[in-house]
């Protein structure tokens, strides 16, 4: 087997952990393990970083050393705001059409949601967050607005975005504001305040990791910005 063939593989092994979001931005790729894992000399692996670094998929930094690329914060916060605004949108005016069933099935996943906070795993959390939220917007009669919605939420999987990687904690208050949002539907509530609802509860995942950059980077740590 060729240093090239090997590097390839280290390349591919590395690449589909990134894209899986089984490393988060902010993950230290240590060479030692990884070439370990694979059986071969760190040599391939560091030239498979190397073209992960030219793809800016990982970044280098002094003391830190190698890591999945973080995020822009900006880039994160504009889409959020946005998604916060057209997700919003499209779950008020969607509200009067969601029947019980939609309602049902969305209580459903959201059960599921909370009985995997025991054993949390971001990613699959952020999955069925996505999950029990079309469940809602796709209801939404206005086509315009629900590709912009679509849009919003492919963004946040090229961020390779799970915002509860960084802030756990915040999962357990994500599932309690679905169901009051579930409770607005049910009862008939106003669209505006189903929207308003909806929309507050996307603002109050993008303040804590926002909270949660700002604490890291006070503290002189490497910014950990966020990963949706």
């Amino acid at each position: 087997m060729t240093a090239e063939s090997k590097s390839e593989i280290a390349y591919r092994l590395i690449r589909e952990r990134i894209d899986s979001g089984q490393y988060v931005p902010g993950y230290r790729l240590v060479l030692a393990p990884i070439a370990q894992e694979l059986g071969m000399s760190v040599v391939p692996v560091r030239e498979a970083i190397r073209r992960l670094e030219a793809e800016q998929l990982v970044t280098f930094e002094r003391n830190v050393g190698a890591q999945v690329s973080l995020i822009k914060e900006t880039e994160y916060l504009h889409t959020m705001q946005t998604l916060a605004l057209v997700e919003g949108n499209a779950t008020g005016l969607a509200a009067p059409f969601i029947t019980a069933d939609q309602v049902r099935r969305a209580r459903a996943v959201n059960a599921t949601m909370r009985e995997s906070l025991s054993a949390f795993d971001p990613q699959r959390f952020t999955e069925l967050n996505l999950e029990f939220h079309a469940v809602l917007f796709e209801t939404c009669p206005n086509p315009h607005i629900l590709d912009l919605v679509h849009r919003g939420w492919n963004r946040m999987k090229v961020l390779r975005n799970s915002s509860f990687s960084f802030v756990p904690g915040r999962a357990q208050e994500s599932v309690e504001e679905h169901e009051r949002i579930l409770e607005l539907i049910e009862r008939g509530a106003d669209a505006l305040e189903v929207e308003l609802a909806a929309r507050e509860h996307r603002t109050k995942t993008l303040d804590a990791v926002l909270a949660y950059s700002d604490e890291h980077r006070h503290h002189g740590e490497p910014q950990a910005a966020p990963a949706a």
